[in-house]
């Protein structure tokens, strides 16, 4: 906007309009007549101070400055307003289940379920208790059936051994009968002789029980045993016994190694047969032992 002034000895010319802006000095004060000075100013001087007066600085920061807080102070004031808006506008409902509207209770629910649950598993473990037992048994079972088949296969392995087992041996192997039974030398020979290297295993001719192991006139080193029939059988002049009185033996053991003790002319077995006990008949033993499937 621009205002003109004409004057009498002037041409018009525009003159720019003061745009008021925020200045911090304070403002001049106004005179009611501008063409009576103050007290000592002169015309002049007012004239050419008001000619020479610098214009005021502009302050532009401070007026963003101002208009910052304006705009601050016009923002509380609305989130105020809308949380007094908020505050008394009415609460949001809770939801609400479907059960609580129609009036059903749902603990009852959840006791029964629980409840089911836990009948359910006690049937589950008496189901696997019962499972258990049953393999137990069945182990069992299986052991007590494969225990008795091990007994009987073992019954049965002996009864098979016991029936090839022979029931009667020689008394040596390998012998060479070198005196028989009868007269000799003017006594009577109660017995045959055996002769075979030394140390040779002397056999239990049936089964039986020792009745003595030991030293014996004559017969240096002697062995009796008795048989399930009554018989005894003598076995003498061995280098070693290896039985004692009251063992049992079968036919076929080990009872002593031959030797040459006693009166003896050679390594030699000397073998009777008392029937009928130890003090019983002296019988020739070649007959004996013949009877009993024994050929020497």
């Amino acid at each position: 906007m621009v205002a003109t002034t004409a004057g009498p000895d002037e041409c018009s010319a525009p003159v720019p309009a003061v745009v008021p802006s925020f200045v911090d000095e304070a403002p001049a004060p106004l005179q009611s007549d501008p063409a009576t000075p103050a007290p000592g100013i002169s015309g002049g001087a007012l004239r050419g101070l008001g000619r020479d007066r610098v214009p005021a600085v502009r302050r532009r920061p401070a007026f963003y400055l101002a208009a910052g807080l304006v705009g601050a102070l016009s923002l509380g004031a609305l989130i105020d307003s809308d949380s007094s808006a908020r505050a008394d506008s009415p609460a949001v409902a809770e939801s609400v289940s479907v059960a609580e509207q129609l009036g059903v209770d749902a603990e009852p629910t959840d006791v029964l379920a629980d409840a089911e649950s836990t009948r359910l598993l006690q049937e589950l473990v008496v189901s696997r208790n019962e499972r258990d037992a049953a393999q137990t048994a069945a182990v069992d079972a299986q052991a007590a059936a494969d225990g008795q088949a091990m007994v009987a296969a073992a019954e049965a392995f002996r009864l098979a051994a016991e029936a090839a087992r022979p029931k009667v041996v020689a008394p040596v192997n390998g012998a060479r009968l070198t005196s028989g039974f009868g007269a000799r030398w003017g006594t009577v020979h109660a017995g045959i002789d055996l002769a075979a290297p030394m140390r040779t295993p002397e056999y239990a001719v049936m089964d039986g029980v020792v009745l003595e192991a030991g030293p014996a006139s004559g017969y240096g080193l002697v062995v009796y045993i008795q048989h399930d029939n009554g018989d005894v059988t003598v076995y003498g002049h061995m280098d070693e016994i290896l039985v004692e009185p009251g063992q049992l033996v079968r036919a076929g053991d080990t009872i002593a190694l031959l030797g040459n003790r006693g009166q003896s002319t050679g390594p030699h077995l000397h073998f009777e047969v008392h029937k009928g006990g130890l003090n019983g008949t002296k019988a020739d033993p070649i007959p004996w032992l013949r009877e009993r499937g024994v050929h020497l």
